[in-house]
């Protein structure tokens, strides 16, 4: 079975089969649907500024903790009590896929991924097999765990873009310039666009597992997709997202897209395929509504840092979001990039209580 195809007996046409989230807030939010209050969530709400996330985590290294259906499990489940969020975002890492099909990668702990050895030549290209589910059964069961714990409240499965995997493929690791991956999109077109539609493949095998183990909707993360001009993107990018948000367009479940440093790019990510665009904090609101256009909703975009001020400081620049986002079809609460780690969980859990008290309203 190849990397897109799904298995026998299972049929992708329309909208997938009701869901006991489909109700919440979160979900209908996406779907641009009316709402009881504007639903919240963090990215890297699971994680470092956790104090029980750190003590789960103790001695259990990074990618090992991403396959331990019982680590992800815990793990993802502890801001959702103790924030009360309006959904969960599964607990992993965009570079496990790499790691499932055999790539030599770790993830070192204050740098990141490191890849032992970087793909930057057509032969290199064969390292990169299709995913199969039976690669990430720990997904599927890990999945399966938290639909049951979770309920009512929507899961979010994530992967990361073709893009922002490839720049961790080619430099080898992090990179501030990104010079090895924009000399070979440049340099070599053909290759470029051969790595990035193997990668699309990739990371739509990887989120179908986790739409078919249960989850509510989904986000695909391209983190340094910012480094680019729009007419680079479009070239050169966007075909390889369109290629992932069409493969899982039939299960239904809402479909996120988010990048930092995009505020020029906020049309294009809406127009590669997402039903959601995540905003950083450098463009209000209102605004990428305007550059996004009609027929999607918005999420975001407090500044992770305003987190550090003072709580009237912080209920100020949360009104300012939310004033923003007054009109829009469709608006989930989140901030304009991921917790930062020394971040105080109970302003996290403030947040969430104000924004909700400050957005009641009959549906």
């Amino acid at each position: 079975m190849s990397a897109t195809e799904r298995p026998s007996g299972q049929q992708q046409t329309g909208r997938s089969a009701t869901r006991a989230t489909d109700g919440s807030a979160f979900v209908r939010a996406c779907r641009r649907e009316p709402v009881s209050h504007t639903p919240v969530w963090f990215m890297r709400q699971a994680g470092r500024s956790l104090p029980e996330y750190r003590k789960v985590r103790e001695g259990t290294a990074m990618l090992e903790s991403c396959m331990r259906p019982d680590l992800v499990t815990e793990i993802t489940l502890q801001p959702v009590r103790r924030h009360q969020v309006d959904a969960a975002i599964y607990f992993s890492d965009i570079v496990v896929p790499l790691k499932a099909i055999g790539l030599d990668l770790d993830i070192k702990p204050g740098v990141g991924p490191v890849v032992e050895q970087p793909i930057r030549t057509r032969a290199d290209l064969e390292r990169l097999r299709p995913l199969e589910p039976d690669d990430v059964k720990y997904v599927t069961e890990a999945v399966g765990m938290l639909v049951g714990e979770l309920g009512a409240t929507p899961l979010i499965g994530f992967a990361g873009a073709p893009f922002t995997l490839a720049s961790y493929l080619v430099e080898g690791g992090p990179s501030r310039n990104h010079e090895h991956t924009k000399a070979l999109m440049y340099g070599d077109p053909e290759l470029w666009a051969e790595l990035l539609d193997r990668l699309a493949d990739i990371t739509a095998a990887f989120l179908k597992v986790q739409i078919e183990a249960g989850a509510s909707a989904v986000q695909l993360f391209d983190s340094w997709v910012g480094a680019l001009a729009p007419a680079d993107y479009r070239r050169s990018v966007m075909p390889a997202s369109t290629k992932v948000f069409d493969a899982v367009a039939g299960y239904g479940v809402p479909r996120i897209h988010f990048g930092v440093g995009t505020g020029e790019l906020l049309g294009l990510l809406g127009e590669a395929g997402a039903d959601v665009v995540g905003v950083d904090w450098r463009v209000p609101l209102d605004e990428a509504a305007r550059r996004v256009g009609p027929g999607r909703a918005l999420q975001g975009n407090l500044d992770p840092a305003v987190l550090f001020a003072p709580r009237a400081a912080v209920e100020t620049k949360a009104a300012e979001v939310l004033d923003a986002a007054r009109g829009l079809e469709g608006h989930i609460f989140n901030l304009g990039h991921g917790v930062l780690p020394t971040t105080d969980p109970d302003a996290l859990t403030r947040l969430v209580e104000y924004v909700h008290t400050h957005t009641e309203r009959s549906v």
